[in-house]
């Protein structure tokens, strides 16, 4: 085992392996096609269980309305709803299910659940599986990481209600901007011109949706359907965005290495049901088109190629904290990460 300091990484490995070639491990062809098949029995139980959770949630949530359980209830409610984010990006990735309409199907469903438009987020996943954590033209649009670290904005950000500070940067702004025909940065840069009404439509179909439920509130005098189908990211933000923020939190930019700008984390069973298994990160990240599902065995065959995972979510943000502070004020540190010498 050796250490290779981020910022010495990238000009090994375009020395090594060019400009535009990732590192890969050693993975039998055999292996990895055989990972890679799609089935949707996995989809199909896992969703079914995400939403019976919901359902179960949102009921006693319902049920205590008066009480302080509701506080409780709501809470457990908030955040089995914003991990929508998790299955819509497997939807995103059409490795939910094996049939292309049930993963575009539910995408629609989950994609408004965490108010990500789908359109705009199916053609930057693509950009930023190309150019992960790469801020040189063309860049990575989905990771927006401040350097350096403004830390009152990171910290509060895992607090319920504390996204609510920067609702007029979060990405449902560009939904809106996007309804009322307003061409954003984004969607000019990445998606295609003839896609580009879809993502106007779709947009103008989430606010259409926001607005009614607000409406409907307001006719019946009740804050429930705004507490149950807008806000729920908002209050259940803490343990999405702790398992989120793990993925590249505080690593190198510009590095075309997975081991080095990644990272994964094994999480207890309950948390990567309902990460649907997107902790292992760094697997996902050098073969997207094996299903989540698949990650797990992916991991056995390589993890003595990569480095060693963190263990729970406390052992990565033991990791992670420090660097970001120290980024607050030295933006052009990082880490070093163990990497094997193979």
């Amino acid at each position: 085992m050796t250490v290779i300091r981020d910022t010495n990484v990238s000009a090994d490995l375009e020395a090594k392996l060019g400009k535009n070639i990732w590192w890969k491990p050693d993975l039998d062809r055999k292996v990895l096609k055989e990972l890679c098949v799609k089935r949707s029995l996995p989809g199909i139980i896992y969703v079914s269980l995400y939403f019976f959770a919901l359902a179960i949630s949102g009921y006693l949530a319902y049920y205590t309305w008066g009480t302080y359980w509701t506080i409780l209830w709501f809470w457990v409610y908030g955040t089995i709803y914003t991990f929508s984010g998790a299955y819509d990006h497997e939807s995103r990735h059409r490795t939910l299910f094996k049939e292309r309409w049930l993963n575009d199907l539910f995408q629609y469903i989950f994609s408004f659940m965490t108010n990500f438009e789908p359109v705009r987020w199916r053609w930057t996943h693509t950009l930023h599986h190309s150019y992960t954590l790469h801020t040189k033209e063309p860049h990575d649009f989905e990771i927006q990481v401040d350097r350096p670290s403004k830390l009152f904005k990171y910290f509060v950000s895992f607090i319920p209600f504390g996204p609510l500070l920067w609702i007029h940067q979060s990405y449902l702004v560009e939904t809106l901007k996007n309804s009322l025909g307003i061409m954003t940065p984004v969607i000019r840069d990445c998606v295609p011109k003839e896609h580009q009404w879809k993502v106007f439509l779709s947009s103008r179909i989430h606010m259409l949706i926001w607005l009614s439920i607000i409406l409907f509130s307001i006719y019946f005098q009740t804050i429930l359907p705004v507490l149950f189908f807008l806000l729920p990211t908002f209050y259940g933000n803490t343990l999405f965005f702790m398992c989120g923020l793990t993925q590249h939190a505080g690593l190198a930019f510009d590095v075309k290495d997975h081991r080095v700008n990644t990272r994964t984390v094994i999480l207890n069973p309950i948390l990567s049901w309902l990460y649907i298994k997107l902790e292992y990160h760094i697997e996902h990240h050098m073969y997207p088109q094996v299903p989540w599902y698949n990650l797990p065995k992916l991991h056995k065959i390589i993890k003595n190629q990569l480095p060693k995972p963190n263990y729970g979510l406390i052992s990565a943000y033991k990791d992670i904290v420090p660097v970001i502070i120290k980024q607050a004020f030295d933006p052009n540190y990082v880490p070093d990460r163990k990497i094997p010498n193979v």
